[in-house]
């Protein structure tokens, strides 16, 4: 990771945020930002972090726009959510709008900066209680899927489902796979709508549990 990205409005948090980021990437570039359409600009102008630490409540606006942006204007960038919000009405629709990762403030810099630490490894960074609540919601959904989960993908799907755990961004799936990225965004398409999942976060999650990645 060269360059990090904190959008937060609380200078403290921001601080806290920042000595994580350090922490886990040691000699990452970081530029802070307080607001949403100050970080919007910051992306009209140019600006292209690797990983993006985004607070969903910003004082003009919602974390939610800019997690949605960024696949358009930066779509290497690692988005990954802190928030004080643990409820399932602010996780699934930052995970739909395209977060690879959802973390609580209130967690120690020590666990922190391990989960950020652990994208590097293909592990999606998610608070513990975050990643309970994500499986429950999978588990609570099972009795309506069949009982082998992945037996209608098939093994190019699987292989796709596989590399996305491990944490490959679209180009990369491409080049594992020896395709277009065209063809390589229809298969995690495929991948998303079979599962019935629509991002990243979850698709790591469930290529862990099919025990395609460790």
């Amino acid at each position: 990771m060269h360059s990090g990205w904190i959008v937060e409005d609380h200078p403290d948090v921001a601080l806290g945020l920042a000595a994580a980021l350090q922490g886990a990437f040691p000699g990452i570039a970081l530029r802070l930002v307080n607001g949403l359409e100050a970080a919007l600009q910051q992306l009209r102008e140019g600006y292209r972090p690797d990983i993006a630490l985004i607070d969903l409540g910003l004082p003009d606006g919602s974390g939610l726009d800019l997690l949605r942006a960024l696949p358009a204007t930066a779509p290497g960038c690692i988005a990954v959510v802190t928030t004080i919000y643990a409820d399932d009405a602010h996780l699934f629709p930052a995970l739909r709008a395209g977060a690879a990762g959802y973390l609580l403030k209130d967690e120690t810099r020590e666990r922190l900066e391990s989960a950020l630490r652990g994208i590097l490894a293909g592990e999606p960074p998610l608070s513990p209680s975050i990643a309970r609540r994500v499986l429950r919601t999978f588990a609570e959904a099972a009795p309506a899927q069949e009982p082998d989960e992945d037996a209608h993908l098939s093994p190019r799907e699987r292989e796709t489902l596989m590399l996305i755990g491990k944490g490959y961004k679209l180009p990369e799936v491409a080049e594992a796979l020896g395709i277009t990225r065209t063809s390589a965004a229809t298969y995690i398409k495929t991948v998303y709508r079979k599962l019935a999942i629509s991002s990243r976060a979850e698709a790591a999650l469930v290529a862990n549990r099919l025990g395609l990645v460790q």
